[in-house]
């Protein structure tokens, strides 16, 4: 594995403020944190447990500027944490056994759907539906949430859009809301699938805390920009990176 150098310091840092802002608003920044940690010589799964770390220091920065302007719904929080932290263990300790690389597609698949319903039905993601929000959760709820858990925990890329989609559309909630909410629960799981990857060997540690350093910056701007701008300005961040993502994801650039 590469040595640190003010190069790779550099590029580190670099794609930690570039990811941060992108997982903060939207998702799919941690496709950039897997491209800088693979570039610089760590191997998939090692940068698959890598990515985790820096993710802490990100969301933890994100949720505490939330919670400072009271956003955060914690009794939702509860419940909804349950499913995905003991999905996020399940799928973590699968990954130290399988190839993600059919995830790609999986990945691909799920993020065009939900940027097409964007398009076509742009009001769900800005006008909260009280009804649903308020209500208790369902038996299905609860398992879509573990499976969730498992996909986060087996490869994390994308969770954030997978989130979204899942908060909007099965829990009512608008995508300002349900960004706030998709920040916490990504905290919540993360540390318990990052002990597992790190008791199989598979974080490099000296990286992830030097990449956690841009995590930090790019996410208190993008939490600050999500607070001053609304529900729209988070549709339009989500559309952009969801073709940027999709793009990378299939080596056009």
């Amino acid at each position: 594995m590469m040595e640190l150098t003010w190069l790779s310091i550099t590029i580190l840092i670099g794609s930690g403020i570039i990811a941060g802002f992108i997982n903060t608003l939207a998702g799919g920044g941690t496709v950039v944190s897997f491209s800088a940690f693979m570039f610089l010589g760590l191997p998939p799964m090692v940068a698959n447990g890598t990515v985790r770390l820096s993710v802490i220091f990100q969301n933890t920065t994100a949720v505490v500027y939330f919670q400072k302007n009271k956003l955060i719904d914690w009794p939702k929080v509860f419940w909804l944490g349950i499913p995905i932290v003991l999905g996020s263990i399940v799928g973590a300790v699968i990954a130290g056994f399988m190839s993600n690389e059919w995830f790609r597609y999986v990945f691909a698949g799920v993020i065009v759907l939900f940027g097409i319903s964007m398009l076509f039905n742009p009001d769900r993601y800005i006008y909260e539906k009280t009804d649903l929000v308020n209500r208790k959760l369902s038996v299905l709820q609860y398992l879509i949430y573990f499976l969730i858990g498992i996909y986060g925990g087996f490869i994390h890329a994308g969770i954030g859009y997978v989130l979204l989609a899942a908060l909007v559309l099965s829990n009512g909630y608008d995508l300002f809301n349900a960004n706030v909410l998709k920040n916490v629960l990504v905290l919540l799981y993360v540390p318990f699938s990052l002990l597992v990857f790190a008791l199989q060997g598979n974080v490099y540690w000296s990286f992830g805390l030097i990449h956690a350093i841009g995590n930090i910056i790019g996410a208190g701007l993008a939490a600050y920009l999500a607070l001053k701008r609304g529900a729209s300005f988070i549709r339009y961040i989500v559309l952009a990176l969801i073709v940027v993502v999709v793009l990378q994801l299939f080596g056009v650039f």
